[in-house]
């Protein structure tokens, strides 16, 4: 099992004069598209927002038993987009996402852990993480994306500090362009040869309609985004994660001595698969991942 862990939050997405709800969070997106044999730990509201969040976690089959459910109101995501590319104001204060704690955590029954998102940012759910990150890494595969969304950052040294010792700890890293010019600007991809030289043994770069790259010490190997109409760009890079990891884990690969010796067609495969499944995510509205049969 890949076990998820960060933000579940409701996406309001324009519509006319308003705003519609929808399911997301960087973290629960990615969750969703992995779908069965997939857990996912968070806070969730006992509201009528978190059981919209529930209720899209068992349709996709993915065990939520590992939540804590809260009385306390559910993380708001406002959507701004612009010529389909989306911008995001948080309302997260004492929600029940936040305010987990490193007590409220699980013991873990994973191959596999993935953080990532807003849930990295803030305390105490960024310190629950990182504790359960520290706790596991080393034991199982541990993946990271960290989706920077600079806009929400307020306190940038103890978020630069702490999403470093995480980096530093994994075994895959996801980034986007837009990621990389943040933690390391002027640097390029010399700050993914020092992570490579740390330990981490695959790198992801995704860098919008240009495609996708996959970067170990040994390989390197590109894919070109698909051609399609784009609605609009939540939840691509997390539906690209799911790809990714469900590749890897169909291929018996998602262990830590199985990363430190990817072939370049298991990194192939692995890109095309996240790359297809981001390709549908933006063809349609909002975070909404595909189901496999939309792949085959």
């Amino acid at each position: 099992m890949i076990l998820c862990c960060g933000e579940a939050l409701i996406d309001m997405l324009p519509q006319g004069a308003g705003f519609v709800p929808h399911p997301g969070g960087a973290v629960f997106n990615t969750a969703i598209g992995l779908g069965a044999r997939t857990g996912f730990c968070a806070g969730l509201s006992a509201d009528f927002f978190g059981d919209m969040l529930r209720a899209s976690l068992a349709e996709a089959r993915v065990d939520a038993s590992p939540c804590v459910t809260a009385p306390r109101p559910c993380t708001l995501a406002f959507v701004r987009l612009v010529d389909g590319q989306a911008s995001y104001a948080f309302y997260d204060e004492g929600t029940a996402g936040r305010m987990l704690t490193e007590a409220d955590l699980p013991p873990v029954q994973a191959q596999a852990l993935f953080f990532g998102g807003i849930s990295l940012v803030v305390e105490p759910c960024a310190l629950a993480y990182e504790a359960l990150l520290q706790r596991e890494a080393g034991r199982r595969v541990v993946m990271i994306d960290p989706n920077i969304r600079p806009g929400f950052v307020t306190d940038e040294p103890a978020y630069r500090a702490r999403i470093g010792r995480m980096l530093a700890r994994a075994d895959i890293v996801k980034l986007s362009r837009e990621d990389l010019d943040w933690l390391a600007p002027g640097q390029g991809e010399g700050f993914v040869a020092g992570l490579l030289a740390g330990g981490t043994a695959l790198v992801l770069l995704t860098d919008g309609q240009k495609g996708a790259s996959a970067i170990t010490p040994r390989h390197r190997i590109a894919e070109p985004a698909r051609k399609v109409t784009v609605v609009d760009t939540v939840g691509a890079g997390d539906t690209f994660n799911a790809g990714v990891l469900a590749s890897l884990q169909k291929a018996g690969l998602l262990t830590r001595a199985a990363l430190g010796n990817l072939t370049p067609e298991a990194l192939r495969a692995a890109l095309s698969l996240g790359t297809a499944a981001a390709a549908v995510t933006v063809s349609r509205a909002g975070a909404n991942p595909p189901w496999p049969s939309e792949l085959t």
